[in-house]
């Protein structure tokens, strides 16, 4: 093989992997949270005429795998023609899922949380205009190994009636990436938990050691270019 081949063949490879590099790159950038959705939202009490209560969740939420945090945005609208009246937003935590703050709010007293959750905040929003809106940033963590759940329920000051209850929705994936610096979560989809050793190649032979894959790929891409560089070598002449 000429050198001019082999210098070829070496700049292709070079090539493909920077392509790889800003693949997964891309794919990072696109993790960061998404626009407000009302999926597995629903009126619960009827609300005075004219008032029409809703909320919205992170589409796209994102868990950093070493220390379990993410963030959500939380916003309650007043959809209707009338003032609100004055109401409150419960951002409730469920399963693999808790809520450590939300800004602004206050954190509910064990007690008083809702059946079944682990954390909750109660906000006082007001009296919401029509049209009017108000977003809240909700600070919380993120089990891995299990499925995760959050629900907002609309309700009047007093507690008494609920007018909408968004949830319990899931975050999740149904590919999980333990080896990244972060897993990507979607709203409405069920957690698939991490497998015990689901990030690891398996054993080939008796003390062969077991390598992470992202070491395997470097490996076997290292083998590949000593190949080509040794394919390119010109014989020497025997003296």
């Amino acid at each position: 093989m000429s050198s001019r081949r082999t210098t070829t063949i070496t700049g292709s490879l070079l090539r493909a992997c920077f392509s790889a590099v800003m693949i997964l790159s891309h794919s990072a950038a696109a993790d960061d949270r998404g626009p407000g959705s009302g999926k597995g939202g629903k009126a619960v009490d009827e609300a005075p005429a004219g008032v029409m209560v809703t909320t919205l969740l992170s589409e796209r939420i994102s868990v950093d795998n070493s220390t379990q945090k993410t963030a959500v945005t939380a916003t309650v609208k007043n959809e209707g023609t009338k003032k609100s009246g004055d109401i409150r937003l419960l951002v409730v935590g469920f399963d693999g899922l808790k809520v450590k703050d939300v800004k602004g709010c206050t954190a509910m007293a064990e007690k008083n949380l809702p059946k079944g959750s682990n954390s909750g905040f109660l906000c006082s929003t007001g009296n919401l205009a029509a049209g009017e809106s108000k977003t809240y940033d909700v600070e919380a963590t993120f089990d891995l190994s299990r499925t995760g759940k959050i629900c907002l329920p609309v309700q009047t000051s007093d507690g008494k009636k609920t007018y909408w209850q968004q949830g319990p929705v899931p975050f999740g994936t149904t590919n999980p990436s333990p080896n990244a610096p972060a897993t990507p979560l979607l709203l409405g989809t069920d957690n698939k938990p991490v497998a015990p050793g689901g990030d690891r190649l398996p054993r080939t032979g008796p003390g062969t050691g077991v390598l992470p894959l992202g070491m395997a790929g470097a490996a076997l891409m290292s083998a590949g270019a000593a190949g080509l560089w040794w394919a390119g070598r010109r014989p020497r002449r025997e003296s």
